[in-house]
Formats: structure tokens, C-alpha cells, sequence
């Protein structure tokens, strides 16, 4: 019996030390815990989850230009356009005023001389221009052109080209075009020569093989910067010809690219760049020089490329050069079969494409009255008359500076040239010098 006990007793004990732990377990467990710093994981019974991969993946293609940029990004500096303020109109409006009041009071032979981008060579008859002083002074009272263009002669170091080029436009009663051909590559005036201190950059094939805006960009505003400390307020670029002639020799790596989608997104950073930088930018040579053998330099360049080649291959750059703002748009001397007998130059039928199809309301200039396409059929009289009915707004470089400014007036004179129509582009030119503030209007 008293084995007994003692076994029930013992029971009693074990149970009620299995209630006490099965309670202290219990509320272990409802007690709060800190939470760790740490992140928490899980395990998972279900299998890794792996990214997506195509069924195939072809490899990239080589190609001899690049990609078009799908979605271009405009460099991280440059800043915001402006937005239109409420008053824009009437903002507009005054300066219109402005620049209007200016031609009432210009003579004809002024406006007439406004029409014309010459070299400081041929307005004041020194075989190498480096210096600005009296004769320079006299010859722009007597011909008051509207722009000059130098060259590598005329550039012997930075000090030099910065005084004759300030010595210049204070000589000139309405401020002058002060022009320069800096693209880069083999066409840079300034930058080939070291004392100038202006960056010679790559060619633009090269920048166009990276297809870097923000790189073409940063040339553009470069160039603005140098040559506008300088005293230059024109460059002739970007060059907006797309290659599509393999032969082609005149424009070769001077052009961005033979994808015309890479050129015109070069071309825009280009104008972009340069323009912020108040440095008026020059498109160059529509329609397109890409796809001619031959150098207009030499003679007269054929091309037969149709309107639909031209829409959807070499007008592509100048479209987006000229949406980005471009202020002014050389025209070639090549012939294209297709559009017009004439050089492009003095073709209307050219010039309305570029009015009214790219939408250009800027000023149209010609490439060099010198180059052989035109001095092998045209007289300069000649040919300055032709481009200006055409609707061309400036004739670069006349070989006869004199004869070009007389044959205008004797048409002008005899009606075949209406004042109107000199009125037309001189206006363009005016609000060009006004809108980059080379020229200064009361108000």
C-alpha cells in the first residue's frame, strides 16, 4: 500500500511539472520580441524565379554607320528653352517695329550692300587682309556689306584676329556678319593653327561614329565660346550632308554619318551647342552634296537623286538643324536633274522646297560665287541676280564684288528686282543680327 502511494505520487509530480513547462512555453512565446536590424528572410519550397531571356539572341550586325540614337537626350548642362512669357506677342510685335523703322531708314544702295558676304580681300583690294585700319574703315563707308568671311591667312594668332576683327565691326554703320569656316577635321580655319587658341576637333564622321550628342553638344558650344572671345559671330557649320555616294570626295568625313538619322541628331547638338552660345550656325549645302562624284569647287556637280530620295535621306539633318533653330542655310551650286535645271543656288524651284517643304524661315545664302559651277557660266552680276529671284537672301564671296552690287541695282532699276524683294531679305538678315544681338536697335 504504501508502494502505492508512492507511485501516485509520483505521477501527480510528473504531470504537474509537464503543466508548468507546457505554461512557461506558452507564454514565452506571446512575449514581444525586438526586432532585428537586419532584413528578415524566408525560405521558399518553390524553385528560383530566373530573368526572361529571348528564345534567341542574334548577334549585333556590323554596320558602317551607326545606330540612329532612338531617343536622343539633350546634354544634362544644357539648359531649358525658355518658355513663352504672356506678353511674347506683343514683345514680338516691337521688335518687328524695331526692325522695320531700321530699313525705312536705309538707302537703297545700303540694303543693296546688306545682300552681300564677302571677304575683307575683295572689299578692300589687299591681296592678305590681317590687320583692320583706314583702308578697311573707307571701304565699308563706300560698300557696307552685310558680312566678311575669313580665312587661315587672315588669322595669325589670337591677339592679332581679335583686334582686326574688333577694329572691323566698329568701322561698320549696321554691324557686320564676322564669319568663319571652324567644322573640325580638315575645314577649320582657327583651330589649325595653335596660336589661335580654338580647339581643333575631329572630324565629324568621328563624332558621328560615337553618335554622342552630349559630345557634339559640347563641340558646338566650345566653338561658340572660342571664336565668339575672338570676336566672331558666324560660323559656316555644321556640315548637314548625308554620304551617300561612296566616290563623293567634296564632302567625304566632313559629314556626321551616311545614316541620315545619326546626322540629323548630330546636326541638331551641333546648332544647339553653337547657337546657346550666341554664335550664329550655317546648314550646309542643301538640298544635299552627298551623293555627287564631282566638285563643284572645279565645275559643274550633277546629282539624281529624286524628291523622294531627298525627303527621306538627305533633307533629314537640315530638317532637324532647322526645327532646332538654325538661323541661316548655305545653298550648294550641284545641279539636281530632278528639282531644277540651275545650280541650286539660283533655283527657285530649290529654294521654295526649302521655304516650303522644310519650313525655313531664316536667311538662304550661297555657297561661294567663286567656285567654278558658277564663274564657268555666270557672270557675278549675273549670277547675284539670278539667286536673289530664285529667293536667296545673301550672296557669299561674289568673284567681282562691284559688278555683283551693280547688276542688282540695274535690275532693280529696270524692275526685274522689285525693292520689295530686296526689302524681303534684308529683313531676314536684320532680324538675325538683332536676334543675336550683333545688332543694337532704340526702342
Amino acid at each position: 500500500m504504501r508502494t502505492l502511494k508512492i507511485i501516485l505520487s509520483a505521477i501527480v509530480i510528473v504531470i504537474c511539472l509537464g503543466l508548468v513547462t507546457f505554461a512557461g512555453i506558452f507564454l514565452f512565446s506571446a512575449l514581444p520580441r525586438e526586432k532585428s536590424d537586419q532584413p528578415e528572410t524566408s525560405v521558399s519550397t518553390d524553385p528560383p524565379v530566373q530573368e526572361e531571356t529571348p528564345a534567341e539572341t542574334p548577334s549585333e550586325p556590323e554596320a558602317s554607320a551607326p545606330d540612329a540614337p532612338t531617343d536622343p537626350e539633350v546634354p544634362a548642362d544644357t539648359p531649358e528653352e525658355p518658355e513663352q512669357s504672356e506678353d511674347a506677342a506683343d514683345e514680338l510685335a516691337g521688335h518687328t517695329a524695331r526692325i522695320q523703322n531700321y530699313l525705312a531708314g536705309m538707302t537703297l544702295d545700303e540694303k543693296i550692300w546688306q545682300l552681300f558676304f564677302t571677304t575683307p580681300e575683295s572689299l578692300t583690294g589687299v591681296t592678305t587682309a590681317t590687320q583692320a585700319g583706314d583702308t578697311t574703315k573707307a571701304a565699308l563707308a563706300e560698300r557696307p556689306v552685310g558680312g566678311l568671311c575669313y580665312f587661315a591667312a587672315n588669322l595669325v594668332d589670337a591677339d592679332q584676329t581679335r583686334t582686326m576683327l574688333q577694329n572691323t565691326q566698329s568701322y561698320a554703320k549696321t554691324p557686320l556678319f564676322l564669319g568663319v569656316d571652324e567644322e573640325g577635321g580638315r575645314v577649320s580655319r582657327a583651330g589649325s593653327n595653335p596660336a589661335m587658341g580654338v580647339t581643333h576637333f575631329e572630324a565629324a564622321a568621328v563624332y558621328g561614329q560615337r553618335a554622342d550628342m552630349a559630345e557634339v553638344y559640347q563641340v558646338g558650344s566650345t566653338l561658340a565660346q572660342e571664336l565668339g572671345a575672338l570676336g566672331f559671330n558666324l560660323d559656316f557649320a555644321p556640315v548637314a550632308d548625308v554620304v551617300t555616294n561612296p566616290n563623293n570626295t567634296e564632302i567625304g568625313d566632313r559629314s556626321y554619318s551616311s545614316d541620315p538619322q545619326v546626322a540629323g541628331a548630330m546636326v541638331s547638338a551641333m546648332v544647339d551647342g553653337l547657337q546657346r552660345g550666341s554664335m550664329v550656325s550655317c546648314l550646309k549645302h542643301f538640298p544635299g552634296h552627298g551623293s555627287t562624284g564631282t566638285d563643284t569647287h572645279e565645275g559643274k556637280s550633277v546629282s539624281n537623286r529624286t524628291l523622294e530620295e531627298l525627303q527621306g535621306c538627305e533633307w533629314v539633318p537640315f530638317q532637324a538643324g532647322i526645327d532646332k533653330g538654325a538661323a541661316m542655310v548655305m545653298l550648294s551650286h550641284l545641279t539636281n536633274e530632278n528639282l531644277s535645271d540651275l545650280p541650286s543656288d539660283l533655283s527657285p524651284e530649290v529654294v521654295s522646297h526649302l521655304r516650303e517643304d522644310l519650313g525655313f524661315q531664316g536667311i538662304i545664302i550661297t555657297d561661294s560665287h567663286q567656285m567654278g559651277a558658277i564663274t564657268d557660266y555666270y557672270d557675278s552680276g549675273e549670277a547675284a541676280v539670278l539667286a536673289l529671284q530664285a529667293g536667296v537672301d545673301m550672296i557669299l564671296m561674289p568673284m567681282d564684288l562691284q559688278a555683283a552690287f551693280d547688276g542688282v541695282k540695274a535690275a532693280v532699276e529696270a524692275g526685274t528686282l522689285t525693292e520689295a524683294r530686296i526689302d524681303e531679305s534684308v529683313t531676314r538678315i536684320l532680324t538675325v543680327k538683332y536676334s543675336f544681338g550683333i545688332l543694337n536697335l532704340p526702342d
